[in-house]
């Protein structure tokens, strides 16, 4: 019988305006459920409160945030709450510190125009003072702090990813859709290539009602001067970026490959793409918004005036 594990539990606090907003939403992106300003005092109906039925089995860690804001705040009562957390064999309790210098904060506080919430009828130095002095046991007492002074969000958002991703093999979902121009750009697109300036199989009688799904469309793409080295640069590119973006932790890289009507060109180099991003290791979705569109020559023919490539 295997022994449980003992659940992640991580209290995140911190001066106001140091960063806590942007930690818990990154860490509810990196598969932690999220609760801000929980009253402490239900923290132990809170941990024996089984996890919401739409996750099915899995019991994600949990991050809980608070400041000097949070319904019944008072630190000395709350470090001895947690020390008796800690003796609890079933959770693995640890606390998370945004720290922020002084002269940084005041300058947050001016830039957004909003009150320091220690200080609403006074100068927010004032309350940024007497939040540090709150705070201080928690500072000195915490597993891990983060200082932000020098921080950006995304530099915040990093070390976030680094220190407290559980699953070090999670990787970015890709998917490359095929599109025709003439019938709109989807919405969701991170990268996007256009590939209208290669030969175009609508103008050919026998490939017309063909798709680039088929055999004899790709060889006739296949045979345009540019067709090599167009894929070789956009696989250079995507090889390039795609783990950049893993380790940055984007969850999702939509890529669109457009042509005019989406049924031939975008087609083929979508399924191209994917099948040599396979053989480098990624495993990419496809999608063909428009494979089962019907031909229109009018728009064709349009696209052809501007410049769109028929041989």
């Amino acid at each position: 019988m295997s022994e449980k594990l003992a659940k992640p539990v991580l209290l995140v606090t911190g001066l106001s305006g140091a960063g806590k907003s942007t930690a818990l939403k990154t860490l509810e992106d990196i598969g932690w459920e999220t609760i801000d300003n929980f009253p402490f005092r239900l923290i132990e109906r809170l941990l024996d409160t089984p996890p919401s039925m739409s996750r099915g089995d899995s019991d994600p860690p949990l991050a809980l945030g608070f400041d000097s804001r949070t319904r019944g705040f008072e630190p000395a009562k709350l470090i001895k709450r947690v020390k008796r957390l800690q003796k609890k064999q079933d959770y693995l309790i640890s606390t998370l510190f945004l720290d922020c210098s002084g002269g940084e904060l005041e300058r947050r506080y001016s830039e957004t125009r909003r009150r320091h919430p220690l200080a609403l009828d006074r100068p927010a130095k004032q309350g940024i003072a007497l939040e540090r002095t709150l705070l201080d046991p928690f500072r000195r007492w915490a597993d891990h702090v983060i200082d932000t002074t020098d921080l950006t969000a995304n530099d915040l958002q990093r070390q976030i990813r680094q220190q407290f991703t559980l699953d070090k093999d999670a990787i970015t979902t890709v998917t490359i859709t095929s599109f025709g121009f003439s019938r709109g750009i989807p919405n969701n697109i991170d990268l996007l290539f256009d590939v209208r300036f290669l030969a175009n199989p609508f103008w050919e009688p026998k490939l017309k009602l063909m798709t680039g799904l088929d055999a004899p469309v790709a060889e006739y793409i296949g045979q345009d001067p540019a067709y090599g080295e167009t894929i070789e640069k956009i696989l250079d590119m995507l090889k390039f970026l795609l783990p950049r973006y893993q380790d940055a932790g984007k969850a999702y890289v939509n890529i669109g490959i457009g042509c005019t009507g989406g049924r031939h060109r975008s087609v083929h180099v979508a399924e191209r793409l994917s099948k040599d991003l396979r053989a480098s290791g990624f495993s990419p979705n496809v999608l063909h918004r428009n494979l089962a569109s019907r031909p229109m020559e009018s728009l064709e023919s349009m696209q052809k005036l501007n410049g769109d490539k028929g041989i």
